[in-house]
């Protein structure tokens, strides 16, 4: 960069912080906020559990093909423009959703909403060319646990609008609010910029990932319904398998691939990633369980809380959230003064206290949310740590993309988590009834407690090397980076 630029040009303004963290909290929501009610949302249109389950399997499909490309495209073309342009779709898409009495169109809303997931890593790569050294590691923390959090609120949100039975088209006219303040918030706050990346899409590797991650996520999400050894499910995850073998040849011989392989297979980022995966599952675990034990009828099953779905939002996840918030914001501070990779190594630890806590004690209501805000504590500090993880990897033309792979992953996760989930309550009945034995939570639970011992074990492996090189070669001239800045 130029000498031309002034310090005091690169101050990021005061709105940029908390302004990202908004974005960043309407994602959270947007990914939470319709788990509860799909099947309200069926018997309110009139299709079956089945249908209905599209509203989340579109949303997860199109998140897992728009995130890489929208990262390569806000690294090429400007993270401000394109963050822009995201949150327009997911605004559109809310508006549809909410207006909507049709499932087709519903779904259409919902896969416009799945383009919202590229937002974060986007929202992470403007911090790091925007915030001074000083604070990028204390605002990576406090906006990734915002991240964490805000599912939680996400599903508080959706008991309090949903309560007795209420219209679930309540929900979506939120999350058109909660977009549209977001737009307002980020056309203000963040700052506009020249590009300084030169090259294209790589379209092909594009195609190839999308056809293979779809194929994939098919046979994840719908392989309990179509049956985990039918044709359906075997189908997709065969041919996924080789479409996906066959896009990492061709990124392999690709001068500019979408998705650099060296990103994938780079030790640090290896485990960083698969740290993530095993977060996602964690955190999941910890939403859907929690929600479903407590709402369980004590009287029919000699378990749970027969919790409303506004009270087991309030009562049992609300706590959690605010505990996640507070965790959130001092993870900055802890992770200055010990680093990144222990209080991942640590946050993996709490997360197995949390779970083992409720595998035992989980009888009465403090309890429950004892284990639920210890849990809530280790998904903040896990989601501060890995950004902060995968930067020190990655030169900064490739932060978009390398987050996106990491949110990818993290998608995979909490998909993982829902789909064994759902199984295990569906398969593992008390007998005579469709209420799911004790034991499929305990098993869940436990689970958890595993998922968290992979974070901690991930992290151990994780060691810093210097920045792998940039797959954008080009960059714009100095004076045209000076230029932006100074016309900021």
């Amino acid at each position: 960069m130029s000498s031309a630029v002034r310090t005091e040009d690169l101050r990021p303004g005061v709105l940029l912080l908390p302004g990202l963290c908004f974005v960043v909290m309407t994602v959270a929501v947007l990914q939470t906020m319709v788990i509860p009610i799909v099947g309200t949302i069926g018997m309110q249109l009139h299709v079956s559990p089945t249908a209905a389950g599209w509203v989340l399997t579109a949303n997860l499909l199109a998140a897992v093909v728009a995130t890489p490309v929208i990262g390569r495209l806000a690294d090429l073309h400007g993270k401000r423009p394109v963050l822009i342009g995201v949150l327009l779709l997911v605004l559109a898409g809310s508006l549809i959703a909410a207006s909507t009495h049709s499932l087709a169109l519903l779904i259409f809303g919902r896969v416009l909403q799945g383009v919202s997931y590229a937002l974060f890593p986007i929202a992470l790569a403007i911090l790091r060319d925007e915030m001074p050294d000083r604070k990028l590691v204390g605002s990576m923390a406090i906006l990734s646990g915002t991240l964490g959090v805000g599912g939680g609120f996400g599903l508080v949100l959706t008991g309090l609008l949903t309560a007795d039975g209420a219209d679930y088209h309540r929900v979506f006219w939120l999350t058109a609010v909660f977009v549209l303040g977001a737009l307002v918030i980020a056309w203000f706050a963040v700052p506009a910029r020249a590009r300084t990346g030169r090259g294209s899409v790589d379209w092909w590797g594009a195609v190839l990932l999308a056809i293979a991650l779809v194929l994939l996520f098919l046979a994840l999400t719908q392989g309990r319904e179509w049956g985990w050894g039918s044709v359906a499910t075997l189908t997709c995850s065969i041919i996924g398998a080789i479409t996906l073998a066959l896009w990492w040849i061709f990124e392999n011989k690709t001068a500019a691939p979408l998705v650099a392989p060296r990103l994938l297979t780079h030790g640090p980022l290896l485990a960083t990633n698969i740290a993530t995966l095993f977060v996602g599952i964690g955190m999941f675990v910890n939403f859907l369980a929690c929600s479903y034990f407590v709402q369980t009828s004590r009287e029919l099953a000699g378990y749970g809380f027969s919790a409303t779905v506004l009270g087991a939002s309030v009562v049992y996840l609300l706590p959690g959230a605010v505990v996640g918030v507070i965790a959130a914001t001092c993870s900055g501070i802890f992770i200055r003064r010990f680093g990144a990779r222990p209080i991942l190594i640590t946050s993996g630890g709490i997360g197995v206290v949390g779970f083992v806590s409720f595998v035992f004690f989980h009888t009465v209501t403090w309890q429950v949310v004892l284990a639920t805000s210890i849990v809530s504590v280790f998904v903040s500090l896990a989601f501060a740590a890995i950004p902060n993880l995968l930067m020190a990897e990655v030169s900064a033309s490739d932060t978009g993309v390398a987050n996106s792979v990491n949110s990818i992953v993290r998608t995979v996760g909490t998909s993982i988590a829902s789909a064994l989930l759902t199984t295990m309550l569906a398969t593992y009945t008390i007998a005579g009834t469709s209420i799911p034995r004790e034991m499929v939570y305990t098993f869940a639970f436990v689970a958890g407690a595993i998922a968290c011992t992979i974070v901690a074990l991930a992290a151990t492996a994780i060691r810093v090397e210097p920045p792998i090189p940039a797959i954008v070669t080009e960059v714009a001239p100095d004076s045209e980076v000076a230029q932006a800045h100074g016309n900021r």
